[in-house]
């Protein structure tokens, strides 16, 4: 099959060069010029794991194509998937205007039967939005062109998105027809060999599912952050208390973590996203509006375990940094709860050391000079009063607590993550802060 994608971000990326690996011919488009001369010089825009080996190997077989000029693959394309940015705009709405004139370009070069298929996350009716627009440039050129629209929502984590698109837990379209069912069940046949099921249904409710499956993890997540802020107030422990809960098969452990908040790319914009939805239809969603308010509060919540510690004097006070990204394995810090937490401490005349095992390029592009950026994790400790883990990184979780205590000038940690063994930490004299429990050793 030829597949086109255009959009060469988080998601077009990772399922042009996942396609290819099935045997299809996959030209993945982008205007932007330089991106697309980086890709074929092998390099990537994105860091996610096993990524760049596998567009290498689809290139060296010339099945995986990077251009600029839709123009040129549409009509030999049997399937255009939009794969393109929505960002939210001020009001929590997702921005549209890059779909819509992807599809307005189709529409314009157009003259052979494909299924064009909105793999961006979109809000609930922008298919309908697309399949006008296509058509609006068809009747401009005075042509009769078969072509359908669908939707097939995209359900990568980062940090494992080429496993998640290769074993998929389930692959759901939505479609009008049967000749667009057809095309997309043969084209996704390859990962579905195992058993894994494809979910056919109509596009509005394609659309949603979207939504609702960001919603509900993210509402996991504010869930328990709410319950382990209580549990420090009453004196119960959350790591005990989330035992307790997710032995249920019902609830289950996955996104049952308290930690210091969700960000990325997808949880905040998704939420936001699906309130402006109900807005629109005179509906308010008020567990999502409370989910969002939590997770907000939730990134202030070592800001302030270290502005109480200090007693509000943070100026001078040498404050490390583990992790930037808003979660392992992916350099990407849109939403990172690290950020919150630097403007905080800067605002109050911290000094901040800071180390990641993948975003330091990323924080110094966001960032810039105002903190400084560790070539290891122990270099950040040195002379530090206080320790931050922000990100749950593996090389985080069995630190040398010796040296740690020969570096810091103050040996306190606030673990954003509770991901160290408390019981050590102790034992080497620390004071140790984190998320739903009482400090210890104070």
């Amino acid at each position: 099959m030829n597949i086109s994608i255009v959009g060469t971000g988080y998601v077009g990326l990772v399922s042009g060069a996942c396609l290819a690996e099935t045997g299809a011919v996959v030209n993945c488009i982008d205007v932007n010029q330089a991106k697309i001369d980086n890709l074929n010089n092998g390099l990537m825009p994105i860091y996610e794991p096993g990524l760049e080996d596998i567009v290498k190997r689809n290139v060296q077989k010339e099945r995986l194509f990077f251009k600029t000029k839709l123009a040129e693959v549409v009509n030999d394309s049997d399937a255009i998937f939009i794969a393109v940015g929505t960002p939210p705009d001020e009001d929590g709405s997702a921005d549209l205007k890059y779909v819509l004139g992807v599809a307005r370009e189709i529409g314009q070069h157009l003259n052979n039967y494909t299924v064009v298929v909105t793999k961006s996350t979109v809000p609930v009716g922008t298919a309908s939005k697309v399949k006008a627009a296509i058509q609006d440039e068809l009747d401009k050129r005075g042509v009769q062109v078969e072509f359908d629209v669908a939707s097939n929502p995209e359900f990568l984590k980062e940090g494992n998105a080429v496993d998640d698109f290769l074993k998929p837990d389930r692959i759901v379209v939505g479609v009008e027809t049967e000749k667009a069912e057809k095309v997309l069940k043969r084209l996704y046949k390859p990962f579905v060999l195992n058993n894994h099921p494809i979910i056919v249904m109509d596009i509005t409710s394609s659309e949603m599912t979207k939504y609702a499956a960001n919603s509900m993890l993210a509402t996991k997540i504010s869930f328990i952050n709410d319950i382990a802020n209580l549990c420090e107030i009453v004196g119960a422990d959350i790591n005990l208390v989330r035992k307790g809960i997710g032995s249920d098969t019902r609830i289950g452990y996955k996104f049952l973590y308290p930690g210091a908040g969700y960000g990325g790319s997808c949880f905040p914009k998704d939420v936001q996203a699906l309130i402006k939805t109900a807005k629109e239809y005179d509906y308010e969603l008020k567990v999502l509006q409370a989910v969002e308010t939590v997770n907000k509060y939730q990134k202030t919540v070592l800001y302030n375990k270290i502005f109480s510690h200090f007693k509000g004097d943070l100026k001078g006070k040498t404050i490390a940094l583990w992790g930037l990204s808003f979660k392992p394995e992916t350099d990407d810090m849109r939403e990172a709860p690290a950020l919150v937490l630097i403007d905080k401490l800067l605002e109050k005349g911290a000094i901040v050391n800071a180390y990641d095992p993948i975003a330091m390029h990323e924080a110094e592009r966001i960032i810039g000079a105002k903190v400084k950026y560790c070539k290891d994790m122990y270099e950040a400790l040195i002379g530090a009063d206080a320790l931050a883990i922000v990100t749950e990184w593996s090389e985080f979780r069995l630190p040398n607590f010796k040296v740690m205590a020969k570096l810091m000038q103050e040996k306190v940690v606030f673990d954003g993550r509770n991901i160290l063994d408390v019981e050590q930490l102790v034992e080497f004299g620390f004071a140790y802060y984190s998320i739903g429990k009482k400090p210890v050793n104070l």
